[in-house]
């Protein structure tokens, strides 16, 4: 029987059909299960409902499983339902009767939320990291490989003067802009839902302030059925973060894969980082980059994917919101690997230098030969069909000089303005400040 259960027991039918996944799931919450409780039940004896005595043995026990947690020493038995159940079961196996007292003035359906909260805090500051990681990457390349030119395309055309120093720093700056998206992720899931219960709050005098400080949160859910209703919406903000970051790794995945082909040629890995042919002895496959191209592509139908499951539910709790564990916690990780791969390939490299020699790139020069016209004084649209006429009868002569000296241009990327800007939205998380709360939490010294 379950903690939560009555007198009759769930027919095992139905009881494994909606338990499901959720033990398997529930492993990646037990760590944010137990500094939810370890902040309620402090919060409970300050309002008279757990003696000092009771608070003693629940927090050191909680700090014990937290722990084990740490170790991989933590499972959901088959005879429990979910992470909550088990964290209160242990309990109560090994200090008696304090362990029940848990409970109180909460539900399953916040205990889930706060859990979660936590959880999806602490996988936002792990893909910061790596997010970061890259994006030191792309900025050291970007400046190692600034006076190389490549091509520059329009609608797969050969267009303009292009650099490396351009295109590792497009896809850096790309990041800055994608950490703007999950950092708003980041405001979302920093607010306490703890003390909602099942949505209409609790006829105990609950400090839901405190349980806000204790875990670092930033604010409030203040709103009980808005508490329960951000169930869903906040997984969905989530995964739109998380779209962002797959969204620029997709496009730079098919960019190598483009650049890595025979026919373009400008750049190259070492053989053992690609992968070859059963039948062509010749081939060196961009397997990763594919990869990483397919799954941030499924990461960015991740946000459609819980808006179809969570669409025209009312308010209030629905079992349905269960299996949005399923189709996101896998995400974080797929995800993570990607960034990781990524900057792991990137340590490895090759680009080629004097690319534009090629007679076949003459023509990216044409708008710098037209400026050339312009700088002595011809009106800019006589001199764009002077050179159009010489690429139509065979007589143009490409300058195979660039000067672009503006911001952000070939001759000043600007990457040290990118930094900043990366530095100030990453600084703006302010992870320090939750890193400090759990400490205090999680401290022997602590009530």
């Amino acid at each position: 029987m379950k903690i939560w259960q009555k007198n009759i027991d769930v027919d095992s039918f139905v009881e494994t059909f909606t338990v499901g996944n959720d033990r398997l799931m529930d492993l990646h919450l037990a760590a944010a299960d137990v500094l939810g409780s370890l902040a309620h039940t402090r919060m409970l004896n300050s309002i008279g409902l757990l003696t000092d005595e009771d608070l003693a043995s629940v927090q050191q026990e909680l700090k014990n499983i937290y722990k084990e947690i740490g170790d991989q020493n933590f499972t959901i038995e088959d005879s429990v339902e979910d992470v909550h159940s088990q964290v209160e079961m242990l309990l109560t196996q090994r200090i008696g009767e304090a362990g029940k007292k848990i409970h109180a003035g909460r539900s399953r359906n916040d205990q889930v939320l706060v859990d979660l909260k936590l959880y999806f805090r602490t996988e936002i500051q792990l893909l910061v990291s790596r997010v970061e990681g890259l994006f030191n990457k792309l900025i050291a390349l970007s400046e190692q490989h600034k006076n190389v030119l490549i091509p520059g395309y329009t609608h797969l055309q050969i267009a303009m003067p292009s650099s490396f120093g351009l295109w590792f720093g497009a896809y850096a700056e790309s990041l800055v802009d994608d950490l703007e998206v999950l950092k708003s992720a980041w405001k979302v899931c920093n607010k306490n839902p703890l003390g909602s219960a099942a949505g209409y709050g609790s006829s105990f005098p609950l400090n839901r302030t405190m349980t806000t400080q204790l875990l670092g949160f930033d604010d409030l859910n203040y709103n009980v059925v808005y508490a329960q209703m951000g169930r869903g919406k906040t997984e969905r903000i989530l995964a739109q973060g998380m779209s962002a970051i797959a969204a620029t790794l997709a496009k730079f995945a098919m960019d190598v894969c483009l650049f890595i082909n025979q026919n373009f040629g400008f750049i190259s890995f070492p053989a053992h980082l690609t992968t070859g042919s059963s039948i062509m002895p010749h081939k060196k496959n961009p397997d990763v980059f594919e990869l990483i191209r397919s799954r941030c592509n499924k990461i960015q139908a991740l946000p459609n994917e819980i808006a179809l499951m969570t669409t025209n539910l009312p308010s209030g709790y629905h079992r349905d919101l269960q299996l949005l564990k399923e189709n996101l916690f896998p995400a974080f990780q797929s995800l993570g690997d990607c960034l990781d791969i990524a900057t792991f390939m990137l340590d490895h490299i090759t680009v080629k230098e004097n690319i534009l020699n090629d007679a076949k790139y003459d023509y990216l020069f044409s708008v710098e030969v037209v400026n050339a016209e312009v700088l002595e004084g011809i009106p800019f649209r006589e001199a764009y069909r002077n050179i159009g006429a010489a690429i139509e009868n065979g007589t143009f002569k490409p300058l195979k000089e660039v000067f672009h000296t503006h911001e952000g241009s070939i001759g000043n990327l600007c990457n040290q303005e990118i930094d900043r800007m990366f530095k100030e939205v990453k600084s703006s998380f302010r992870f320090d400040k939750v890193e400090t709360a759990l400490e205090a939490l999680l401290a022997e010294d602590t009530k």
